[in-house]
């Protein structure tokens, strides 16, 4: 995900950033359109026009109702941070003072070559003896994140945290909820609960019971019946789409010719009459 240098003062650590989740472990259902045997795509379609071209799109900000401000891709790509590559550490907090709130997403840092083991290792291990998180900003991907450092089995766990507009308030969001002082016996109750069910946290103890149901699913449909031959063809411009207005005209053109009187055909010779 990154690489770059670890600064403490005059101790530099190169690094390599890992992430420490998996976003494969959800299972990803495809849609595919049953006659043709083909998946489905998506076009960037406008209302009465249909299927447009990606260099007439144009990303905005609405300032106001309905109005909008249009950013070149230039102007965005102008504004991306250089990356320094460092992630100079300039606070050192306790474990306690950060919320788990502001917590964002997890890597695994890990030491970039055989020279940076020892280094590695006395930044590791100063933050195990102190209870300490070290606490600095970088730059991934032309963005500024701020970094929580800290111990983790053997290695060095990195969380990116939120920025301070990124969390809202709590207080403002419980004002409504009445302060109540429960009954002694009540709280006793259920302190008592509690303590009986406090243990280690095990993740192995809960299970994503959907993604086990649909898995068995999946794998019922592939014992008992025959996969279907399924194309990935990228869509050619995709159906021609067509508005309210000219689906109405249509209606009216289509109505108009049903109204108009058939041509009258030419009298069919009368029949002469037979003598008796």
């Amino acid at each position: 995900m990154w690489t770059g240098q670890i600064r403490l003062v005059l101790v530099t650590v190169p690094v390599i950033l890992v992430s420490a989740t998996r976003s494969g472990a959800h299972i990803a259902l495809h849609q595919v359109h049953q006659p043709s045997g083909k998946r489905v795509h998506y076009d960037k379609i406008v209302p009465g026009i249909g299927s447009v071209k990606p260099d007439d799109i144009k990303r905005g900000f609405e300032v106001s109702k309905g109005q909008y401000v249009l950013l070149e891709d230039k102007e965005l790509d102008n504004l991306k941070i250089e990356a320094k590559r460092n992630l100079d550490l300039v606070q050192f907090v306790d474990h306690d003072d950060i919320d788990p709130l502001w917590f964002d997403r997890p890597y695994y840092v890990l030491p970039d070559g055989e020279l940076a083991e020892e280094p590695y290792g006395v930044i590791r291990d100063a933050l195990r003896a102190t209870h300490k998180i070290g606490v600095g900003q970088f730059v991934m991907r032309g963005r500024d994140y701020i970094a929580a450092l800290k111990p983790c089995g053997n290695g060095i766990m990195l969380e990116t945290l939120r920025f301070a507009d990124e969390v809202q308030d709590g207080a403002s969001v419980f004002a409504s909820v009445p302060e109540t002082k429960p009954e002694k016996d009540l709280l006793d109750l259920a302190s008592e609960l509690i303590g009986r069910k406090s243990s280690r946290f095990d993740p192995e103890a809960f299970h994503d019971r959907y993604s086990e149901a649909l898995k068995a699913l999946i794998d019922a449909h592939a014992k008992h019946q025959k996969p279907v031959e399924v194309t990935d063809d990228e869509p050619t411009g995709g159906g021609k789409v067509i508005d309210l207005v000219e689906a109405l005209r249509r209606s009216v053109r289509a109505s108009e010719t049903a109204a108009k009187p058939a041509p009258a055909e030419p009298p069919a010779p009368a029949k002469r009459r037979k003598k008796a």
